[in-house]
């Protein structure tokens, strides 16, 4: 049976990631939301790996816990109902991979969403963490509910990164209309 392609923004980001995560990794999901990326980190990093993961609400933390819970990675992964913009107070170690989905939680209030200035005080605190090598995925998400300030204050941020010290890749989902989402990882040369 042919395995379907999925071609989402989140599935795209795994795929790039899944090169960078190994047995033993450290790995941070700075907005778990209903914690598909917080799964997917824990089962490639594996039973001696370490995931942190980080959310605002109250409700998109419970999620995650329960979703970890029933995949049997409860006890692998620490959950801060926090603002991703403090993970350096909690993260302590150097990260194989971060990663963000920056807007709302799906299926949650539209109003409740990420900002430019936390969420660029985040990035700069994960390239603190990030170890050489590492890498950071953004899922920028604007037009909309979520508006392009905070795609505009990321990008204009990591276009001056400096070459020898920061890969920059910026992609697009070139044809598709209405503002669609923007994977963009960071790797640390």
């Amino acid at each position: 049976m042919e395995h379907k392609k999925n071609y989402q923004i989140t599935e795209f980001c795994h795929h790039f990631l899944a090169e960078h995560i190994e047995e033993g990794s450290c790995c941070i999901d700075a907005t778990c939301g209903n914690g598909y990326d917080t799964e997917f980190l824990c089962r490639l990093s594996g039973p001696s790996g370490k995931v942190y993961a980080f959310d605002i609400q109250k409700t998109a933390v419970e999620r995650t816990k329960e979703r970890l819970a029933r995949a049997g990675y409860g006890e692998r992964v620490e959950l801060y109902c926090a603002g991703h913009e403090h993970m350096k107070e909690y993260v302590q170690e150097e990260a194989n991979v971060i990663m963000f989905n920056f807007g709302y939680l799906p299926g949650g209030d539209h109003a409740v969403a990420t900002h430019p200035d936390t969420s660029l005080q985040a990035v700069r605190q994960g390239m603190a963490l990030l170890k050489k090598g590492g890498v950071m995925s953004l899922c920028i998400y604007s037009g909309g509910d979520t508006g392009y300030e905070e795609r505009d204050v990321l990008l204009e941020y990591l276009k001056d990164l400096e070459p020898a010290r920061w890969l920059v890749i910026a992609c697009s989902y070139y044809n598709r209309k209405n503002d669609p989402p923007q994977p963009v990882f960071v790797i640390r040369l």
